[in-house]
């Protein structure tokens, strides 16, 4: 975690693009992704702000949604989920009626980790983990068997991962590759 603290200029040069927050807010922000448990007093002291303020900040961030919750990532392969795959859905038709039903057992569905309505030949990509194919078998049953608006499913398995993260990017540009 960079603990250089914000100087009040920085606070006050370009607009922000991100509507209702502030540089302090983005500070703490960038701090709580990297480390969620990081003292408030630290985060204080490297945004030059109380820790009342930090509190205050925290909360309203949390009371609004841009914090949307403050969990644990675990890592998949040591809890016995050693296969992360990706699969593409097509559906024969997009009407909102139609994927309801879907969407919603998707929703339901612990192994689906993720699950975006995408633009091009698919109409949503899913990143699932599991820990055999036996049990990617099933799932692909529990989602897709008996509907007749699946076209169909392409899987993809992982082979490595090179990337994961959870960091939002908040293109504050503090001198160290654009994060504070």
């Amino acid at each position: 975690m960079s603990t250089t603290p914000i100087s009040a200029a920085a606070t006050a040069t370009a607009p922000l693009p991100h509507p209702g927050l502030d540089r302090f807010d983005l500070a703490i922000l960038d701090i709580l992704q990297t480390d969620n448990t990081t003292p408030q007093r630290l985060i204080a002291k490297a945004v030059n702000l109380s820790a009342p303020a930090v509190q205050r900040r925290i909360k309203r961030l949390q009371d609004s949604g841009v914090i949307r919750a403050n969990v644990a990532v675990i890592d998949p392969v040591k809890v016995g989920m050693p296969l992360t795959i990706v699969l593409e859905i097509h559906l024969e038709n997009e009407r909102p009626d139609r994927t309801a039903p879907l969407r919603a057992r998707i929703a339901a569905e612990d192994a689906v980790q993720q699950c975006y309505s995408v633009t091009g030949e698919a109409d949503y990509l899913l990143v699932v983990n599991v820990a055999s194919m036996a049990d990617y078998e099933a799932l692909t049953r529990r989602l897709f068997d008996g509907d007749d608006n699946v076209r169909r499913f392409r899987t993809s398995v992982s082979l490595g991962c090179l990337k994961a993260g959870l960091k939002v990017p908040l293109g504050m540009g503090m001198g160290d590759g654009g994060t504070a």
